[in-house]
C-alpha cells in the first residue's frame, strides 16, 4: 500500500502439522492481540494438525481451539495462500459447492508463528515466496538450513564460527548399524552427549546420555520423531546465553540473558511449562542481562551478528551459545530463525530489555519484511 495511514491487512499463521503445534497457537493469540487495531487489520490463518487451512475471527479465541473440530464453527471457512501472485493473498472458500462461490482476500504481509515443521523450515516461506506476499522473519535458505541442526554446524564449522563436535548419521543409517554409530561416538565424542532430532525444536526429544546404553534408548526415540540425528558432545562446565538478533542489511544484536535450567539442559517443560506466564503459556527463567564481563558480551553479540549474516539471515532470529566457565571458550548452539514471540518468550524480552518494548517490537519485524520485499522487487525476474 502507497498510502501509510491505510492500514496493512497481516496474516497471523500457526499451527500446522509439527509437534510444537500447541505452541504455535498460544503465540499467535498473543501476537493478534499484541498487533495496533490502528495500524493493523488482522486475518488469523490456522492449519489444522491434519494440514488443513481455515480462517474466521472465532480463531482470536483461545477457547476454539478445545473444540475436536474447529472447522465446522460459524464463520470459520477453508482457505488457502494462492501461489499466484494475481491473488497475493488468500482464496475462501477454495473449494465451492454448486452455488457456492471463491473470494480472494490480498494480504499485505504474512506473519508466521508455525513453530517446527512445515513452518520454520523454508516450505512456508517458500509459498510466499511464489505468491510475492511479504513475509516476518528470514528466507528460504536461512530457514532451511538453520532449522536443520546438522547443516547448521556444517556451515558455521566452514566459515571457522566454533560448533561442539558432532556426529550426524540417518535413521536408516542407525537401523542398519546401530553397534558401529555408537562405537565412533564413543571414539570420536566420548560420553557423555546429547541426542537431537536434526529439525525439530523447542527440545522435544533431546535427551543426555552419560554412557552408550543410554545413548541407544534415547537415540531410538529420536529417530522417531526425524529421519536424521545429531549427537555432539556434552560439553561440561557451561552456562547457556542466548542473543536476539533483528535487521535485513543493519543488523542489531540484543542485551544477553543466561536461562536458568533446573534440569541439566533448558527443557521443553520449562521452556513453557514452569512459571505462571500470560494466555496459557508458561516461561523460564533468566537473567537480563546476562552476569558476563563486558569483554565476552561484545564477543558474543559481534559471533551472533556474524552467524545471522553467514546463513544469509535477514528480519530475525535467536542465536543460542554455551560458553565453558573456565576459558570463557564460545560455542554456537542453534540459531532459532522463528523464536517465540509471546511477550514473555526469549525473543521479546531480550528486545524489551534492550528498550524495545513489545509492540514496536511487532512493528519493527512487519517493517523489515516489508523492507526486504521491497528490495527483491526490484530485481529483474526476466532475461533476454
Amino acid at each position: 500500500m502507497s498510502n501509510e495511514t491505510t492500514k496493512k491487512t497481516v496474516g497471523v499463521i500457526f499451527g500446522s502439522r509439527s509437534v510444537e503445534h500447541d505452541v504455535s497457537i498460544v503465540t499467535a493469540q498473543q501476537v493478534m492481540q499484541a498487533l495496533d487495531a490502528r495500524k493493523y487489520e488482522v486475518v488469523p490463518i490456522y492449519i489444522t494438525r491434519d494440514g488443513r487451512w481455515v480462517s474466521g475471527p472465532g480463531l482470536r479465541d483461545l477457547n476454539t481451539f478445545r473444540s475436536d473440530d474447529i472447522s465446522e464453527m460459524m464463520g470459520i471457512k477453508e482457505v488457502i495462500i494462492s501461489p499466484s501472485t494475481a491473488q497475493h493473498g488468500l482464496i475462501v472458500s477454495p473449494v465451492s459447492g454448486l452455488f457456492g462461490r471463491s473470494q480472494a482476500r490480498a494480504l499485505d504481509v504474512a506473519f508466521p508463528v508455525v513453530h517446527g515443521s512445515h513452518g520454520e523450515d523454508g516450505t512456508l516461506q517458500g509459498l510466499f515466496e511464489l505468491a510475492d506476499i511479504p513475509y516476518v522473519g528470514t528466507g528460504v535458505l536461512a530457514s532451511a538450513v538453520t532449522r536443520d541442526k546438522i547443516m547448521l554446524k556444517t556451515v558455521l564449522a566452514g566459515l571457522g564460527i566454533p560448533v561442539v563436535k558432532y556426529v550426524a548419521f540417518t535413521r536408516r543409517e542407525w537401523v542398519a548399524a546401530a553397534d558401529v554409530l555408537l562405537a565412533r561416538i564413543e571414539s570420536e565424542i566420548g560420553f557423555p552427549v546429547f541426542v537431537k532430532p536434526a529439525s525439530l525444536g523447542s527440545s522435544i526429544g533431546v535427551a543426555r546420555a552419560n554412557d552408550a546404553g543410554e545413548a541407544r534408548t534415547y537415540i531410538n526415540v529420536a529417530a522417531n520423531f526425524d529421519r536424521r540425528i545429531l549427537v555432539e558432545a556434552a560439553v561440561e562446565g557451561v552456562m547457556e546465553i542466548n542473543c536476539a538478533v533483528m535487521g535485513n542489511a543493519d543488523v542489531r544484536a540484543s542485551v544477553l540473558e543466561q536461562p536458568v535450567s533446573w534440569q541439566e539442559f533448558l527443557t521443553y517443560e520449562e521452556k513453557y511449562m514452569r512459571s505462571e506466564g500470560a494466555a496459557g503459556m508458561k516461561g523460564a527463567e533468566r537473567r537480563i542481562p546476562a552476569p558476563i564481563s563486558d569483554d565476552l558480551t561484545a564477543r558474543i553479540r559481534e559471533m551472533a551478528v556474524r552467524a545471522f549474516r553467514a546463513v544469509d539471515g535477514c528480519g530475525i532470529a535467536r542465536v543460542d551459545f554455551l560458553v565453558r566457565r573456565d576459558d570463557n571458550e564460545v560455542f554456537i548452539s542453534e540459531i532459532n530463525t522463528l523464536p517465540g514471540f509471546t511477550q514473555i518468550s526469549m525473543y521479546p524480552k531480550l528486545w524489551e530489555a534492550s528498550g524495545l518494548p513489545y509492540p514496536k517490537l511487532l512493528d519493527g519485524v512487519i517493517r523489515l519484511a516489508l523492507e526486504r520485499h521491497a528490495g527483491r522487487a526490484s530485481l529483474r525476474t526476466s532475461y533476454t
